[in-house]
This record gives C-alpha cells, structure tokens and sequence, in this order.
C-alpha cells in the first residue's frame, strides 16, 4: 500500500495543518508497518503556477516533473493532504498541485453523459486548519467545498476532514482545536469498518 502525504502550509513548525498529517500519517504507520509513504512539501519545493508551456508539454523539463507528480498521485491509494486556508481558499502552492494532478485523459475524461473521474479508489484525508471558525455551508469556507467538488471530479469519494479551527482566536483555543481535530483522527481500521 502506499501513502502520499502533502503538506502545502508555509507556517514551517508552527503549522497546524502539518502537525495533524504527520499525526494521520503516523496513525497509518501504525496500524499497517509495511506502507509505503513519499512526502511532497509543496512550500519547501514550490511548483511554478500553471503555463501555456507546461500544458502543452513544449517544456520537456517541465512536461517530465509534471508526469513524476501525476504518477505519484496515481500511485497512491492513500492521499494526506495538508490544506490551511489562507484568504479564504487554498495556498497557490496546493493550486499548483492540483494543476498537475487534473490532467484530462488521465484522472478524468469527458463522456456523452459528463465528465468521468479515473483517480476513483483512493482514500483521501484533508488535514484542515483555518485561523476563524465557519459554520457548514459558510459563504467565506471554499476550501472544504472544492477539495471535495474536485476529488471527486476525479473520482475519489472516499474523503475525510480533520478540521482545526479557530486558530487564531487565543493560545487556549488553538490547543483546544489541535486537541479536538487530534482525537477525530482515525486510522484506517476505524475507516475500513
């Protein structure tokens, strides 16, 4: 089995997002020793935005990392994804990301009755942190909304949320909320039942 574990947080240590996926990736190590995890830091290594060049591949360089990135992807059956909101939606680090994951021909195509998604069969857990609290269906939350429009455009419906919020409100409420996300984490027995 095999993990891929993405971090996209620029907050270094003092990211929640990332203390909550290395906890949800050592939960998975945990409970299945021989799982196979590759670690992308999407703030560490930044992926440059999205161009006329590299969609068209005529940059080999950048046509051969784009295909690496799609493969690992593929390559997952589990996806831990660090995603803080920053201005209301994802880091551009984490857009860059998805820019070479969402590749048409290879994680979904356009039929006669709508696009079909062809990444189905992962898992995916979003570890979600947010500096305000927002209610379900909270006109200003876009992450959580187009993380789960887009996995499952590709065809992956197995998504799981571990929020933390409230982040910026006191110290007190911060350890409060890293606590609370820390103990909605599940393994994958629990997710398997």
């Amino acid at each position: 089995m095999k993990l891929l574990q993405i971090d996209s947080s620029i907050l270094g240590e003092a990211s929640a997002s990332r203390a909550l996926t290395r906890e949800i990736v050592s939960r998975w190590r945990a409970e299945r020793p021989g799982i196979e995890v590759t670690y992308r830091d999407l703030a560490a290594r930044e992926l440059p935005h999205l161009t006329h060049a590299a969609m068209t591949r005529a940059d080999e360089l950048e046509a051969a990392s784009n295909a690496a990135i799609l493969d690992e992807f593929m390559a997952a059956d589990v996806i831990v994804l660090g995603a803080p909101l920053y201005n209301f939606s994802i880091p551009s680090q984490l857009k860059a990301w998805i820019d070479r994951i969402s590749v048409a021909g290879k994680t979904f195509r356009y039929t006669a009755s709508g696009p079909e998604g062809l990444a189905g069969g992962k898992r995916v857990t979003v570890a979600l942190s947010r500096g305000g609290v927002y209610a379900p269906g909270h006109p200003g939350e876009f992450v959580e909304p187009y993380l789960r429009f887009l996995f499952g455009f590709l065809g992956i419906t197995d998504i799981t949320f571990v929020r933390a919020e409230g982040l910026s409100i006191s110290s007190e409420h911060r350890q409060a909320a890293l606590s609370a996300a820390r103990a909605a984490i599940v393994g994958p027995e629990a997710l398997a039942a």
